[in-house]
């Protein structure tokens, strides 16, 4: 079966092959491995517009390395902004092979996959190729202002920096900063240089300038989490520029798509910007806990603004009243409208949003103080109407036309709208809330309003968490360059971890007496103390006796106590590649099988002693696809629920274990201990499917060990590869273990955790 299956999927790939049309060398050495992430990454569809630009790239000319990148890069991006993209990167990447600026295409497409994430919009993402195109054109130079003749100095420096800008600045700020280097930088090309690639103090000034607010993809998995935890709620966080909306700035919004928000925001009113991002959530969360759908055909567009505010209190006020703290945070980022400017009616300004702010207000404040008759009828009407129950949008929708019906006149209609402190800027534009009959059968209509619940899907992990990754050849981190995607692992049966522990019984009790002398002891004794918490009766007998002597007595004749205890928190890092499902030499168990015996030992070790420790396992598929698998928590007991993720243990993929250590680190680092340790099992060096350069992925986990070091993490390596000498040392100094004897494994393994750890 298994063969059958190798064979359809290398006729497949054979057949992409044959469709690129390609002839490059180059290209064909790691056009099986770029399938394999397309595949992986995108539809049928998706593949056949993949390969399809990829031909088209091929044959502009321009060498094999634009073809090598865009195969590499195209899937993850496409993966984060979907398909449509391939062809904007195709179209572009065109563009500049025709333009002076060719040489630039490769890194435009090298950086593509960095910017994608950074971004994680194709909306964001078309705007970024057009700031690009725009600098291209107006820093290229031409000697008779007709033709393009001199490429821009500074655009392969500005696509090569481009992930660093945007990992500090909004797309506004890199507007921004790309404007600043164009207009004074344009007639001089080294000056220009210097400034595109970060070199000049100018450069710097103006990004730290720029530089501001809170990046929504900085905050996105915090954001999620709180999304999931508050409200039982998750979505695509999916941000969205204010600097290229003149006329009507964007408002967030959700729809079937996800929920989107602005990529920045910045303080306000003494609110910090993760807190802003929180209040708009929590609104939007509220709307699609107690919203509902309302056909609104036959409502003027004064109606429709009225529901829209008394549906939004509705939904603040239900927000409020379980999670009351959520009242200052909303209290602070709304208007107070001032009832004075009521007047300005009588000057011809419309007036009818500062009435609606003023009974959004009095709803959301209690200490709100207003006069105003009608505002203050419907304000007691809501809460009469709230008194019942989580009322509903229809009901609260009555309320709302009654009084748009009662207080609107004549004057609303003039263009001069007053707008001053009735914007809430935290509130979304409820799209959400609308059905428009004509715009569609009604059956189909109605049949969407359950589409969201039939093809909503719990997703199965948390976002991913992106890591740097250190290049040794340009001695510079890699930002955002490896995706870690964690989940608990799969449960197998616990009762197989009970019968391996059972199996080495007579190991376990000589490993119990070991243990023994390691665990703390409660008090220890200090003697010789002149003060303490009570009488040492041999010092004492013996001073007595130097003084009936005649002799100077000793006065240490106290001794008091002290905790003698261990404060230890270890992580065990287990990789889980594809390699482990091998035999293991002289022996007729899997090297996993092994490994599962070992640390189902070590963990029933650790237990015994009382230390803290958590269970991890990783395996690779690229840096797009870095899997982290929790085992086992600091917080969870050595149960069957452990027992049983600890049984499901399988083989697969690659080792990158630079960005595997690093996550492992973030729990790790958060543990109040005084000693931390990580031990990680591994059977061979650093590798991965996407890396050529042996070296990388070692000097990388080299780094990261260091960064270890510095945050007061002791990194201890236990290496079942023979040949484990020739990287092992340059990764982890003289920290480290090789186990030649694998069958050995389930006895050294604990023994070294009790050396480590005396």
């Amino acid at each position: 079966m298994a063969l059958t299956e190798t064979f359809e999927r290398n006729m497949v790939v054979k057949m992409y092959w044959q469709k690129l049309g390609c002839n490059f060398a180059q290209v064909d050495r790691v056009f099986d491995e770029c399938m394999k992430e397309a595949r992986a990454l995108l539809s049928e569809e998706g593949i056949n517009s993949y390969i399809e630009n990829a031909r088209f790239i091929g044959k502009m000319g321009r060498g094999p390395e634009p073809l090598l990148v865009y195969l590499e890069e195209a899937p993850g991006v496409a993966a984060q902004l979907g398909e449509g993209v391939l062809v904007d990167l195709r179209e572009f990447a065109h563009y500049m092979s025709t333009h002076t600026n060719f040489k630039a295409m490769v890194p435009f497409l090298q950086t593509s996959g960095a910017v994608a994430r950074r971004l994680q919009s194709h909306e964001l993402f078309m705007r970024y190729i057009e700031l690009i195109r725009d600098m291209m054109d107006r820093t290229s130079g031409s000697v008779h202002g007709h033709h393009t003749t001199f490429p821009s100095p500074g655009l392969p420096d500005l696509l090569q920096q481009a992930p660093r800008l945007l990992s500090a600045l909004s797309l506004e700020g890199f507007r921004n900063w790309i404007e600043y280097g164009i207009k004074n930088y344009n007639n001089h090309p080294d000056r220009q240089i210097d400034y595109f690639c970060l070199q000049s103090a100018d450069a710097v000034a103006v990004m730290q300038r720029e530089r501001h607010g809170t990046l929504l993809v900085d905050n996105e998995r915090k954001l999620d989490t709180y999304l999931r935890a508050l409200w039982n709620d998750s979505d695509y966080l999916v941000p969205y520029s204010l600097a290229f909306d003149e006329l009507r700035k964007p408002m967030p919004y959700f729809d079937q798509l996800g929920i989107r928000l602005p990529d920045v925001y910045d303080d306000y009113q003494g609110i910090k910007g993760i807190d802003r991002y929180r209040a708009a959530l929590a609104h939007m969360a509220a709307h699609r806990c107690w919203s509902q759908k309302m056909i609104v055909d036959n409502w003027s567009p004064f109606q429709r603004v009225s529901v829209e505010i008394f549906e939004d209190s509705r939904v603040d006020y239900l927000a409020c009243k379980r999670y009351p703290g959520l009242r200052k945070l909303f209290l602070a980022l709304h208007p107070i409208p001032k009832e004075e400017d009521l007047k300005l009616e009588e000057e011809g300004i419309s007036i009818f949003r500062l009435r609606l702010a003023m009974v959004s207000r009095a709803i959301l404040d209690p200490d709100y103080q207003y006069e105003n008759a009608d505002v203050r009828e419907f304000v007691g009407r809501f809460f009469a109407a709230m008194e019942k129950g989580e009322s509903s949008s229809r009901d609260i929708a009555s309320i709302a036309l009654s009084f748009i019906a009662r207080t609107r006149g004549q004057r609303d209609l003039s263009p001069k709208i007053y707008f001053e402190n009735t914007e809430v800027t935290y509130r979304d534009d409820n799209r959400h809330l609308w059905i428009y009959i004509e715009e569609s059968d009604e059956d189909e209509m109605f049949e969407h309003l359950d589409k969201r619940k039939s093809e909503e899907e719990e997703l199965k992990g948390l976002p991913p968490r992106r890591y740097h990754e250190w290049d040794y050849n340009s001695k510079t981190y890699r930002p955002d360059w490896v995706s870690v995607y964690e989940t608990l692992h799969p449960r197998g049966h616990a009762g197989k971890i009970d019968q391996l522990l059972a199996k080495h019984s007579q190991l376990a009790r000589r490993l119990k007496a070991m243990l023994d002398m390691l665990k703390p002891q409660d008090k220890v004794r200090i003697r010789y103390q002149e003060d303490g918490s009570e009488l040492d009766l041999d010092v004492a007998i013996r001073s007595l006796i130097d003084f009936k002597g005649g002799c100077a007595p000793d006065p240490r004749i106290n001794m008091s106590h002290r905790t003698d205890g261990r404060n230890i928190a270890v992580t065990l890092l287990l990789d889980l590649s594809q390699s482990l499902s091998e035999q293991a030499q002289g022996c007729n168990q899997t090297i996993l099988e092994l490994s599962q015996e070992a640390v189902s030992l070590l963990a029933w070790s650790i237990q015994q002693v009382g230390d803290s420790f958590a269970i991890g396992g990783f395996h690779s598929n690229t840096r797009h696809d870095v899997r982290y698998y929790h085992i086992k928590g600091f917080t969870e007991s050595w149960d069957d629920d452990v027992k049983a993720r600890l049984a499901a243990m399988e083989a697969g993929y690659s080792t990158r274990m630079g960005g595997a250590m690093r996550h492992a680190a973030h729990y790790l680092k958060a543990q109040q201990a005084d000693k931390k340790l990580m031990l990680i099992l591994t059977d061979g060096e650093p590798a991965d499917i996407d890396v050529n350069d042996q070296q990388l992925l070692i000097q990388d986990a080299r780094q990261a060990v260091n960064e270890l070091d510095r945050d007061g993490i002791y990194s201890y390596c236990i290496n079942l590869d023979p040949k484990a000498d020739e990287y092992v040392a340059d990764i982890f100094g003289r920290q480290y273990t090789i186990i030649d004897h694998i069958d050995r494994l389930p006895e050294r393994l604990p023994e070294l955790f009790i050396s480590l750890t005396k």
